[in-house]
């Protein structure tokens, strides 16, 4: 089995039994969720997705789906003009409270059901439909993979989303937003209708993670500026009023939604995201939470945790009489271990030959790291030596 897979199918089988929570039952739709789905995907530099558990089940993105509007609304008009119609600072409140900031009537932030409404509002003209379209072809880049709205979550949004109109209602009288309101609201709905897998969602972070660059299609899709400034804001509002617990015990950029799903940014190293429907009092997937933070923690992915560099190691291949030598140097982080794992598979294909792994000029290598050059050697260890 592949090292990578098999560490995080650890964690997986490590949080499966936690039952705390319940899953949203404010749509028959999400009501109906199946509560012990779950799932988990990471995608690393080189556009290689490790998913495990329920990776293939499809689930709507719901508030997810919100930094990935605030990218095109930023992308089209720029941050200064974004930043007239809604801020970027904590609110310290749930996910849909009604609460405007005094003076302007700018919503909180773009991650708040009224912040993320007023930003829907600017990423394109016309009706809702040619509204959700523009949206929805850019959710798919982000994904690498056309993507779909499930009617029946769609409907379902609508019919019972009262508090939303309000939102937007409020917004409308305080010229927050334009135009007619209906137009707004049903475009956000159908924004959060969309379609995903936790691979979709993988790669979708993955995108923000490498600067706005798809990991897996190589596509640009929006400015490095762009994904910087998305991502900056989840870190300090993606999490709604569990903010701040979640930077300083996770440490990763992040954002979740009420079906639960929970997508997470490791900058430069990887885009991760997982799924499980049952919800703790702010919103958040129970045992998501659980997931980020044992990846957090083992992985060396807090934001903020010490590196001297998240570049590759250094690798030089060479061979002599007793077959293929490869020298590692510089700092192994968990990300750099997805390179040398992809070099390693590259130069034992089809080969018979015996390869050694020089790790004597590696400056730091972080434990997960050597975990997964571990877990290599315990499957290929007769014809696979580590020198170190």
């Amino acid at each position: 089995m592949d090292p990578i897979r098999s560490m995080l199918e650890s964690v997986l089988a490590e949080v499966r039994p936690d039952d705390d929570g319940a899953v949203a039952d404010y749509i028959p739709a999400l009501a109906a969720a199946e509560p012990d789905r779950l799932a988990f995907a990471v995608v690393g530099p080189r556009g290689r997705v490790t998913a495990v558990g329920d990776s293939e089940h499809l689930f709507t993105i719901q508030s997810v789906s919100k930094p990935f509007v605030l990218a095109v609304a930023l992308e089209r008009l720029g941050r200064d003009e974004v930043l007239r119609h809604v801020g970027v600072e904590p609110s310290g409140e749930p996910f849909n409270a009604i609460s405007l900031e005094r003076g302007t009537g700018r919503p909180a932030n773009p991650m708040v059901n009224a912040g993320a409404i007023a930003t829907s509002s600017l990423v394109a003209e016309g009706d809702a439909a040619a509204r959700s379209a523009q949206v929805l072809e850019v959710l798919s880049r982000f994904a690498g993979r056309p993507l779909d709205i499930d009617e029946e979550v769609y409907r379902g949004e609508s019919n019972t989303g009262h508090r939303n109109r309000a939102l937007a209602h409020l917004l409308r009288s305080h010229n927050v937003i334009d135009g007619d309101v209906d137009t707004v609201v049903e475009a956000y709905f159908r924004q959060c209708s969309v379609r995903v897998t936790v691979h979709d969602l993988a790669v979708m972070a993955g995108t923000l993670a490498f600067g706005g660059v798809n990991p897996v299609t190589g596509e640009r899709v929006v400015r490095e500026a762009v994904a910087r400034d998305v991502v900056s804001v989840m870190a300090s509002c993606g999490m709604y009023d569990f903010s701040g617990e979640w930077l300083l015990r996770v440490g990763m950029p992040a954002k979740s939604g009420v079906s639960g799903d929970l997508l997470a940014v490791a900058p430069s190293q990887f885009g991760v995201a997982s799924f499980s429907p049952r919800l703790d009092p702010h919103g958040n997937s129970v045992r998501g939470i659980r997931i980020l933070e044992r990846l957090s923690h083992e992985f060396g992915m807090h934001v903020f945790e010490p590196h001297e560099s998240i570049a590759d190691p250094g690798i030089r291949v060479e061979r002599d009489h007793e077959g293929i030598l490869v020298h590692l140097g510089g700092e192994l982080a968990f990300s750099g271990s997805e390179r040398v794992l992809a070099v390693l598979r590259d130069l034992t294909e089809g080969s018979a030959e015996h390869l050694r792994i020089d790790a004597r000029a590696l400056g730091r290598a972080h434990p997960a790291a050597l975990e997964v050059l571990r877990v290599q050697l315990a499957q290929d260890g007769d014809r696979l030596r580590l020198i170190d």
